[in-house]
């Protein structure tokens, strides 16, 4: 049934529940009774709002506490849709899941590597009054320089005057769309993209535009209609180990797309976090558009990601607008932090935590991949996570309930999907958040047995 059909006036009997909540708790209740099945979508939030005499943030409002209770969730540009049932038996709280959901970088020498350096830092007056003092909203000098030594991995020019020093990618993107976008604004980014990008696109009230894929990514002739067909400016996509699919693009496609980026004038943000654990990393597309692009890069995917240390790298030009997004959001970046980072970039440290993470990735993957091998997969030697593509009759709102009643946790396809296309029935595994290699054995053989069992119910 409709979920218009659903809900009426009626919920509001109880004059002590502020409204949002009398909303929320109708749709909840619709639910987990199965009256709203997963996927289903729910009514637009101005079309509800006017049904039940009531503000569209009161509906909005309503919305976002069903997201915080497991059963809806919003894609950008698209509605809110029923996700699956959070009613499904939980494991006894004597048990932990098994975490393949979280995309975190697997435990190394990290530890090791920041106690050395806090020892020296420790016997160093001057470089502790540095770390306190305050900072340019671009970074620190040093830090910048040892930014633009680790983004040469990535076939930049290495000019540490086109780096700014920030708290993690997540920060960096934020203060390029602030500073580049308005609310109401087009964003042109993959079909499936970065749930990072999407919860800013919320809070910033951006459409993204999803933009047809390949075993590649990005589709240059998809996102050439695209440009030309709806006014957007800007452009965000992964061409190396891409997520959640693993997708790189080759030089040939970066090219391409380059291209298309040219031609209509669009500015490019690039993610390349996960690409820093790549051994050679082609040539970011951002070097082939070095004066409209923005290179989006981390230490978050390699080692240490409570350090928060992240660089932006653009055209002097543009990074004098960033500084102001800086200014404004946290003045500068606490320098102690990229102060780690730096020493372990400058001492060679960082290129040791790199390859111990890709080591750890290959044990991980060679204990994984011969579990998985009767499936249809997407994997990539250098990246943690696997792309699996649910076989059918398998849904991936009952897939993902029945394996966390099991005891292991998953992400489904819709935390990535953008746009109005259906999400893909497919779940994204990650070997990194778990605490052991046995317990990514036990998670996957956990998530077969599931997936050789039927469903009992589909929505």
């Amino acid at each position: 049934m409709p979920a218009d059909n659903l809900i009426t006036t009626a919920c509001f009997q109880d004059t002590r529940k502020p409204r949002y909540l009398a909303i929320a708790d109708e749709l909840a209740q619709a639910i987990l009774n199965g009256q709203l099945p997963t996927g289903e979508r729910l009514p637009p939030q101005r079309k509800l709002a006017q049904r039940l005499s009531v503000t569209a943030g009161t509906v909005s409002h309503a919305y976002a506490l069903l997201e915080q209770r497991g059963l809806a969730t919003a894609r950008v540009g698209d509605g809110t849709y029923v996700h699956a049932p959070s009613q499904t038996p939980k494991v006894a709280d004597s048990a932990t899941p098994v975490d393949l959901a979280h995309n975190v970088a697997i435990p190394t020498q990290d530890g090791a590597a920041l106690a050395s350096y806090l020892q020296r830092l420790a016997l160093d007056e001057r470089a502790l009054g540095e770390v306190l003092s305050y900072q340019p909203e671009l970074g620190h000098m040093r830090h910048r320089q040892a930014g633009a030594q680790w983004l040469r991995r990535f076939g930049t020019t290495g000019d540490a005057n086109r780096v700014m020093v920030t708290h993690g990618a997540q920060h960096g993107l934020s203060c390029v769309l602030r500073t580049l976008a308005r609310p109401g604004d087009a964003v042109l980014t993959e079909s499936l993209s970065y749930a990072g990008l999407q919860a800013q696109a919320r809070l910033m009230r951006l459409q993204l535009v999803g933009i047809e894929m390949d075993a590649e990514g990005m589709l240059p002739d998809a996102l050439d209609h695209a440009a030309r067909h709806i006014d957007a400016k800007l452009l965000y996509c992964s061409p190396s180990l891409h997520n959640p699919s693993n997708a790189s693009m080759s030089m040939r496609r970066r090219e391409l797309i380059a291209q298309v980026a040219r031609r209509h004038n669009l500015l490019l943000v690039e993610d390349a976090v996960h690409a820093a654990a790549q051994a050679q990393p082609l040539p970011a597309l951002s070097t082939l558009l070095p004066e409209q692009s923005f290179l989006l890069s981390s230490f978050s995917k390699v080692a240490g990601p409570g350090l928060r240390v992240g660089y932006v790298e653009a055209a002097p030009q543009w990074l004098s607008k960033l500084a102001a997004s800086m200014r404004a959001d946290c003045w500068m970046v606490a320098p102690l932090m990229p102060d780690i980072v730096s020493d372990w970039i400058e001492s060679g440290v960082a290129e040791q935590l790199i390859a111990a993470q890709r080591a750890a990735i290959a044990q991980r993957l060679a204990l994984a991949l011969p579990l998985l091998q009767s499936l249809d997969y997407c994997s990539d030697p250098e990246s943690p996570l696997i792309w699996l593509p649910l076989p059918e009759p398998w849904r991936a709102g009952p897939f993902s309930a029945a394996l966390r009643q099991a005891g292991v946790l998953v992400r489904t396809a819709d935390h990535f999907a953008v746009g109005r296309a259906p999400a893909p029935h497919a779940v994204r595994i990650s070997l990194n958040a778990a605490k052991s290699g046995a317990e990514v054995e036990t998670g996957l053989r956990t998530l077969v047995g599931v997936l050789r069992g039927l469903p009992t119910a589909q929505p």
